[in-house]
């Protein structure tokens, strides 16, 4: 899971699907639906809202646009490995964050949390194998 902010927040659909598309075949997963994209109008919470399905879950990923420092919400769930910090970096790099929290949780094991930092110090707090089943 992730939240940040961004400094240029994608306002088009077809570059977001695209991007999603990239993003799951970049990280070896398997896509059995979407993505799909909606642009949400209500006051308060414009922007975009987006999810993938996969194999192994679900990539949801919801972008305000409005307001002095646009924000996002990513969260990707997958039962498979998964290398962490390289998804922290692409999609960081994606939506132009200058900083985003992230966490990993290991919901196989008491929902333990399993690493965190901030982008771009990439900063864990834990030293672990990058390899997580969560």
């Amino acid at each position: 899971m992730a939240n940040g902010i961004t400094n240029t927040p994608p306002t088009s659909k077809r570059e977001l699907k695209k991007w999603l598309r990239q993003l799951v075949h970049d990280i070896g997963m398997h896509r059995i639906g979407g993505p799909f994209v909606k642009y949400v109008k209500a006051p308060g919470n414009k922007g975009l809202t987006a999810v993938v399905m996969i194999e192994t879950s679900h990539i949801a990923l919801h972008i305000w646009e409005e307001g002095e420092q646009p924000y996002f919400r990513f969260d990707l769930y997958t039962c498979g490995p998964l290398q962490h910090k390289e998804v922290v970096e692409l999609v960081a790099k994606f939506m132009d964050s200058p900083k985003m929290e992230w966490c990993v949780y290991d919901r196989e094991n008491g929902f333990e949390e399993y690493d965190f930092g901030i982008w771009p110090e990439h900063q864990s707090t834990v030293q672990i194998n990058q390899t997580a089943t969560a």
